[in-house]
């Protein structure tokens, strides 16, 4: 039997599994699309109010209906950061606010902040703050007619200040308020918003971290010495608790889970630093977590194939069989559900994805490509195997876009949503 043909098999003994079978699973509904003003015929401010209609809420979108939510699951699989999906209240059981970090501020990280708490009511948003610049974040709410208060603050009183203006914590270095023009001057700002939110959630004084994009070139040429934002905060864990943590990137989205063993490394060098342990550690980190946070009693793990069609038998490619196949098994021998590996063309179809709760992808595109085409405003990015929680918009910084006032926030607000949810559920099963 052919590696396909195999694969083929699987996927339909995993549908089984769950009731689900190829004919009878709902296709996906087609996505509602919100109208966006057109840039080059109107002003970044006009714009803005075109989007946000009403004063006190700037609203942004106006849906006619919900988008559909995941397949039909028990209550602990529904943890999921979709937009259509608004409880009553995020805030109902008190707690400490989120820590948001403003990213770059050459960026939309600013605008999509002063748009989520715009509309933080009929979102029914969690509270946070902004570690940021008031002086900036003022500036550019009204150069985009967007009409709401900044209030200076300190975290312990940002939840009271919460409802009627946008709490944000001051850093010591200040931004240049240049949209679109990245600049390292601005990299001691970006990284203090870091340092901040993660020293204010693991004080206490905030229930999650949640960043805003960040653009590498800049830092880089201000010195930072670190890939990226999810090495950096492995850093900062490891600073505070003397434990040394391996962080995994998880893209969370209604309809797919998807993590990447290797990250931000060329595509040339996977093969060579592709490992089995890599590979066991990173599918391990992801079941611990579905399970402590995301809820999940028995969380099932479908592990791709690096080559085509998984290698075909070595035929294209040996390391299906000397490193992926090898992790499987051992996964398979410390008692995790894992199947693999697996064509990686055939993973991410609605049956497919039925049949397990993430997948564990083997370099940075495989993983984010298939996430970010099935829901790109609703995905959010995860960090998992810190010892806190942290959340991030699965998108960049947008230079191209910054100051235009035709950001969206969704993936944003998805991402305050998720970390709420993950937060209390760490808070919970921390309770004796």
């Amino acid at each position: 039997m052919s590696q396909s043909a195999i694969s083929v098999v699987w996927w339909r003994r995993n549908c089984h599994r769950t009731g689900r079978t190829r004919s009878s699973t709902p296709s996906l509904a087609r996505r509602h699309r919100c109208a966006r003003p057109n840039a080059a015929s109107s002003s970044s401010a006009s714009a803005v109010r075109a989007r946000f209609p009403t004063t006190a809420s700037r609203r942004w979108c106006s849906r006619t209906k919900p988008r559909p939510t995941r397949r039909p699951t028990n209550s602990a699989r529904n943890i999921l950061p979709n937009c259509a999906r608004k409880p009553a209240s995020l805030n109902a059981d008190g707690g400490p606010p989120l820590a948001l970090s403003s990213g770059d501020p050459s960026g939309i990280g600013p605008e999509i902040a002063l748009m989520a708490w715009a509309d933080r009511k009929r979102l029914a948003l969690p509270s946070f703050y902004v570690l940021g610049d008031v002086a900036l974040l003022k500036g550019r709410a009204a150069a985009l007619g967007i009409d709401i208060r900044v209030q200076e603050t300190a975290p312990g009183e940002a939840s009271d200040a919460f409802d009627g203006a946008l709490p944000v914590v001051p850093l010591e270095n200040r931004f240049l308020d240049q949209p679109g023009l990245p600049n390292a001057a601005n990299a001691a700002g970006i990284v203090e918003a870091i340092d901040r939110a993660v020293a204010d959630t693991m004080g206490g004084a905030a229930s999650a971290v949640v960043t805003c994009p960040i653009a590498k070139k800049p830092l880089y040429d201000a010195g930072f010495a670190f890939p990226g934002h999810t090495e950096y905060l492995a850093h900062l864990s490891e600073k505070a608790t003397g434990r040394a943590v391996t962080p995994v990137m998880m893209l969370a989205g209604p309809e797919l889970r998807a993590v990447p063993v290797t990250i931000h490394i060329p595509l040339s060098e996977v093969p060579r630093r592709l490992t089995t342990a890599a590979i066991v550690e990173t599918a391990t980190i992801t079941e611990r977590d579905l399970a402590g946070r995301f809820g999940i009693a028995a969380p099932r793990l479908a592990i791709a194939g690096l080559n085509p069609h998984a290698g075909e038998m070595g035929a294209m490619g040996e390391e299906d069989e000397t490193i992926v196949r090898p992790a499987v098994e051992a996964l398979r021998a410390a008692g995790i559900d894992a199947s693999g590996p697996l064509p990686a063309d055939t993973m991410f179809h609605a049956a497919a994805r039925a049949g397990y709760d993430a997948a564990i992808c083997m370099y940075h595109d495989q993983a984010l490509i298939p996430a970010k085409a099935l829901a790109f405003d609703e995905t959010v990015n995860v960090t998992l195997g810190l010892p806190f929680v942290r959340t991030s918009p699965d998108h960049g910084t947008a230079f191209g876009i910054a100051g235009k006032g035709v950001a969206r926030p969704d993936s944003l607000v998805a991402a305050l949503r998720l970390a709420k949810r993950l937060a209390d559920g760490r808070a919970r099963a921390a309770t004796p």
